[in-house]
């Protein structure tokens, strides 16, 4: 009997097949990565971030306007860039009124914008006084606007007040006025005040007598008022150098109204003998004075970052699910009495750059 041996399998055979294999398994290989990498993507999709869809939907479309006193100085044209800059940036329309120094007007614009058919849904307000705005503050939160109150609060607390901490602005003011007289002077002090309504005014003085009881050699011989107005200031101030000529130190409450005080200073010719302290918003012409000796000290209310608090609590208020007089917030505002070794690069904001921006 012969024996047929088993057939073999052709060596060019099995190369082809196990090539076949190969390939085969890397096709599947290719397509559970791809199924893989496709789940990663939806399940990516579906765990992401939600942050920046939640705060388009929240913030895109918002109307947010600016009723300051007047639109005519550095405080709210500062304000109207920097607020305005952020409001635009995430979608929202900003716009502002000018109620041009007249409490009536400024009156007059807020009930128009409770009343419009497109009530904004935030409202910046620096009220005039203590009590003028309050009852449309009640009304602009009743008819669904958040109110936020800058620089002066009134006695009705809105939803947010962003500004001074006046008391402590006051305290720092008279720290720096005895300082700059020195325990050697006089140690009489005059004083240039704002009026008698407005809160920034009152709290002013209340710091500065707080300091000056725990420093009672310190005397305050005189303590007119500018009305907020330089020529006012410049004239109530010269009557005070003249009555009391030995004084060492004035403070005036306003940096605009400050540059009439150092007029009546310089025309008595005290410049050098007396050291003016006031606070303003941190403008460049802030530093200008403080470096040629205009100023002795300013108390800067910095501009910028008070525009960086109002921006973030509108942001946070329109995300919150709050609604307008459910809550009330405070933020004030960090303050030093820079003097002109304090000025650096940066030190100040410029009122031509912002303007130079638009």
């Amino acid at each position: 009997m012969t024996l047929i041996p088993a057939q073999q399998t052709p060596t060019a055979t099995r190369g082809s097949l196990n090539r076949a294999l190969r390939r085969t398994g890397a096709l599947l290989a290719g397509g559970l990565l791809a199924a893989g990498l496709l789940a990663g993507q939806v399940a990516a999709e579906e765990t992401g971030d939600p942050g920046p869809a939640a705060y388009k939907s929240a913030l895109e479309g918002k109307r947010v306007v600016l009723v300051p006193m007047s639109m005519g100085f550095d405080l709210a044209q500062g304000w109207a860039h920097y607020i305005g800059n952020e409001v635009k940036g995430f979608g929202g329309v900003f716009e502002t009124r000018d109620p041009n120094w007249d409490v009536a007007a400024g009156a007059q614009a807020i009930t128009d914008l409770i009343s419009s058919s497109n009530k904004p849904d935030v409202l910046i307000v620096q009220p005039p006084d203590l009590q003028s705005y309050t009852r449309l503050f009640k009304r602009a939160q009743e008819a669904g606007i958040f109110v936020i109150q800058v620089d002066n609060r009134t006695n009705y607390p809105t939803d947010a007040f962003v500004g001074s901490d006046w008391e402590r602005l006051g305290e720092l003011e008279a720290e720096a006025v005895i300082k700059g007289c020195g325990p050697d002077s006089s140690k009489k002090i005059g004083l240039i005040q704002g009026d008698q309504v407005n809160a920034s005014s009152l709290d002013q003085y209340a710091g500065i007598a707080k300091v000056l009881k725990a420093n009672p050699d310190f005397k305050i011989v005189g303590e007119p008022d500018s009305n907020w107005d330089a020529t006012t200031a410049r004239n109530v101030a010269t009557t005070l150098l003249q009555q009391h000529p030995d004084v060492c130190g004035i403070i005036d409450f306003w940096d605009s109204t400050a540059k009439g005080t150092a007029a009546a200073i310089r025309d008595a010719g005290k410049t050098g003998n007396v050291f003016l302290v006031t606070t303003g918003g941190g403008e460049e012409t802030d530093c200008t004075a403080l470096e040629d000796g205009t100023f002795g000290a300013v108390v800067m209310t910095e501009v910028k970052n008070q525009s960086r608090d109002v921006s973030a609590l509108i942001k946070f208020l329109l995300q919150s699910g709050l609604k307008p007089g459910q809550s009330k917030t405070w933020i004030y505002t960090l303050e030093t009495a820079a003097t002109k070794a304090d000025v650096k690069p940066g030190t100040c904001w410029s009122l031509k750059e912002t303007q130079a921006a638009k």
